[in-house]
């Protein structure tokens, strides 16, 4: 992107900055993506993101450089469940190729990023033996030799290299204790240390054939772990789409609470996926992706963001910052990744059992999506929860929106006395009341 591209990107992720800084992200990318034209965008990306305080490791794959490899030198190389046996010749190709797309990795995270946002930007890349590695053994009479799986991860050691700013990037390589070197899976890598490190996301980048085997079997850009269980069920045990699907839920058993899917393909597909409200790629997660509940002070630049476009077209009463500073929690929001898309407040008045509902916004790119309806639900079952028989709402604009949902045309005079008092005539908002059912 160019500079003034940059910016206005800058200002619409500005909320994802906040939240993303600081956290620990495990990436995994094959080789066909190191090879591909994309690579330099992703660097780009890396370099954006390690800016912002993003903690990154990088997982690299190599079976297809492998497998050229081994057709290069004429030699086989056997596969059982989807799993290569690697016997002494063929680790010989593995750790040759891997050396080298490692080396071809740190030159291009090293190259300079001139012509880009980033065209000062430093990358430190840091390699080494975090990664102890044991037999794979021998499963239905198959002995796979070289073959390894994680016996641990070196968390301390690559802590203290994220927490002085340098991207790790990982081969799928693991040392024994005895000095051997085993061929691992990239995708089990990256989720083995996706949990050593309690890494706050897992990004695959894979193939477009993958996420459309999953969301073909289950149209959707985000699964809870439990519909994910669900899903596996009706996948090919044999398929990568089960393979990966089987990761995500093995880390959200082990702490690690979201897992991205997203397609190699798609320039930008890592910043749209992290920095926009509806990503770009499948996620799994252990927890909610929209939540509602009682705003705080931290909120209230949220709720600004949100309401003052409202209030600049006379939709909605202006509130000053220390206003709601004061009465954050007589607001209810609804956030989606922790994002404020939607809110509304609660004024009671006790003394005549009646509630007002006050400065109900939802975001632009959500307000034909049953948000509002949400929201309003949330604020009258509060209603309901204080001892309130009523809510009332003055508008001038969404009169017909509430009338919709069962609020009625009222008077002035129907409104406690002391909010009486305060009617703006000026303004001229319309008066709905509606009743509440008891629980």
């Amino acid at each position: 992107m160019n500079n003034a591209q940059f910016v206005n990107w800058f200002r619409s992720a500005s909320p994802y900055i906040r939240i993303h800084r600081g956290r620990t992200f495990v990436i995994q990318v094959g080789d066909l993506t190191l090879h591909s034209d994309g690579f330099t965008a992703l660097v780009h990306d890396l370099a954006l993101l390690t800016s912002l305080g993003v903690r990154l490791v990088l997982v690299f794959g190599a079976r297809t450089t492998i497998e050229a490899g081994l057709d290069e030198k004429k030699l086989a190389s056997g596969y059982h469940a989807g799993i290569r046996v690697t016997d002494a010749k063929t680790i010989g190709v593995v750790k040759e190729v891997v050396g080298r797309l490692l080396l071809e990795i740190q030159a291009k995270l090293s190259t300079g990023l001139g012509n880009t946002p980033m065209s000062n930007a430093a990358i430190r890349v840091n390699t080494g033996n975090y990664v102890s590695a044991k037999p794979l053994g021998v499963i239905d009479g198959v002995d796979y030799e070289l073959t390894g799986t994680t016996r641990a991860v070196d968390t301390e050691a690559m802590v203290a290299k994220l927490d002085n700013g340098e991207i790790i990037v990982l081969p799928p390589l693991g040392y024994s204790v005895t000095g051997e070197a085993y061929n691992l899976s990239a995708p089990a890598l990256a989720a083995d240390v996706a949990v050593a490190l309690q890494a706050d996301k897992l990004i695959y980048l894979t193939e477009a054939d993958i996420l459309s085997a999953l969301s073909s079997a289950h149209p959707t850009d985000q699964l809870h772990r439990d519909d994910a269980q669900q899903l596996l069920l009706r996948l090919d045990e044999q398929a990568d789409s089960y393979q990966y699907l089987q990761h995500a839920l093995e880390v959200s058993d082990r702490g690690v609470e979201r897992v991205h899917l997203l397609n190699r393909e798609e320039d930008g597909a890592i910043l749209n996926e992290l920095f926009t409200r509806d990503g770009s790629g499948l996620m799994i997660t252990t927890s909610p992706y929209d939540v509602a509940r009682t705003a705080d002070g931290n909120d209230i630049n949220g709720i600004l963001n949100l309401i003052e476009p409202h209030e600049q077209q006379g939709a909605l009463v202006k509130r000053s910052r220390e206003k709601l500073e004061l009465e954050a929690d007589r607001f209810t929001i609804l956030t989606r990744d922790g994002v404020i898309i939607g809110c509304a407040g609660l004024y009671p008045y006790p003394e005549d059992a009646m509630g007002e509902i006050a400065g109900l916004a939802v975001h632009p790119d959500y307000q034909h999506a049953g948000h509002g309806n949400r929201l309003l639900d949330k604020v009258e079952q509060e209603a309901k929860r204080q001892g309130l028989h009523s809510v009332f709402v003055l508008t001038t604009q969404a009169q017909h929106w509430f009338l919709e949902r069962g609020f009625c045309a009222a008077a002035l005079t129907d409104l406690p006395m002391a909010r009486q008092d305060l009617y703006n005539y000026r303004r001229n908002s319309k008066i709905l009341i509606k009743e509440l059912e008891s629980s």
